[in-house]
């Protein structure tokens, strides 16, 4: 696999604060927009960087392990969902539409039967996982299909800047597994409620866990973990992730199931992290000790934990301003105003 390039620049960097610093505002007055811009002008080796195209893709996936009793809704909210997405009445439906986002919806291994339909790519390795509480969640051959089919996902689009949603029920027991294997934070600091499970519930789920991951022992390796405990859709995500950050797109990290994805990216390519904007810090437990163990700084707190890539497509119009301001805003030259006096 092709080793990823930093962003890192130090002469474009300096080119970028000086732009920035001439705006006609206070320095640094525009907070993280400032770091925005910056971090989009790296990524794209421009101090006129642009955004164009802007896409979503959600990953959908069943998983094996929901045989524990690790959800408080059924598999079949997996297909529902999806078919919701392609009606167009999820919320991510609203607010990628809101934004000017393309959306497409990726069937990395429901448990259903969608036949061809319109924005759906069908990229199913199995019909869901097999139960980690019990063997790997998938073999070394499926999870390379997977890694392939989201870099062949990628290959297609037009744009670049693109955020990853997921929906899969089970997939935070899995998200919350890779997360303790590959993090080393403790199992219980990595579970969390899920689409609504009680004290008892999680209690539960994180036992299925700490069980599997005993049984798991020997599994080390980010992509051999990645096979032991992770989803298709979280697989297809990770090769997704890596073919975009190869083609200088900004990748838009959702919640904590695409985190998830991004920590085993991460553990494969370190510099991807220079190409990612961590849209939000989630709601559901477990995400904000993931994002400390990137080094991440999340844009928005919202108290969201819905998943779909709702925090990436709430994020988008943040990096526009960022753009546009670097792009648009006068300089003190060109508009006659006085810089801060010196002392």
């Amino acid at each position: 696999m092709a080793s990823l390039r930093s962003t890192k620049n130090t002469d474009l960097e300096a080119a970028l604060a000086a732009a920035i610093n001439n705006k006609t505002k206070p320095l640094g007055s525009l907070g993280r927009l400032e770091e925005l811009a910056a971090q989009i002008g790296l990524i794209q080796q421009t101090t006129t960087p642009n955004l164009h195209a802007p896409g979503i893709m959600i990953f959908a996936g069943d998983h094996g392990v929901v045989a524990e009793g690790v959800s408080a809704y059924p598999q079949d909210v997996t297909w529902q969902m999806v078919e919701n997405f392609l009606a167009g009445g999820a919320a991510i439906n609203v607010f990628a539409k809101q934004n000017g986002i393309d959306l497409q919806i990726v069937d990395a291994g429901v448990n259903h039967d969608f036949g061809a339909r319109e924005f759906l790519h069908n990229c199913k390795v199995a019909n869901g996982t097999c139960n980690f509480a019990q063997e790997p969640a998938m073999t070394s051959a499926q999870c390379q299909m997977a890694l392939q089919n989201g870099r062949d996902l990628v290959a297609r689009l037009s744009g670049n800047v693109l955020g990853f949603g997921e929906m899969g029920i089970g997939n935070t027991t899995a998200a919350a597994a890779l997360m303790h294997k590959l993090s080393g934070v403790a199992v219980a600091d990595c579970v969390g409620a899920g689409t609504g499970l009680n004290s008892a519930g999680i209690l539960h789920k994180q036992k299925v866990i700490e069980a599997a991951v005993a049984l798991h022992a020997k599994v080390t390796e980010p992509l051999d973990v990645l096979a032991c405990f992770g989803g298709f859709e979280i697989a297809t995500m990770v090769g997704a992730m890596l073919a975009a950050a190869e083609r200088r797109m900004v990748l838009l990290i959702d919640g904590f199931i695409v985190t998830s994805a991004l920590l085993v990216a991460a553990k494969m390519e370190p510099a991807i992290l220079d190409y990612c904007v961590f849209s939000h810090k989630s709601d559901e437990s477990g995400h904000a000790r993931m994002l400390q163990a990137l080094g991440a700084k999340p844009v928005l707190q919202l108290d969201l934990r819905l998943g779909e890539g709702t925090g990436a497509a709430l994020v988008y119009p943040m990096l526009q301003a960022a753009v546009n301001f670097l792009n648009q805003m006068a300089t003190f030259g060109s508009a006659q105003v006085s810089e801060k006096s010196a002392g």
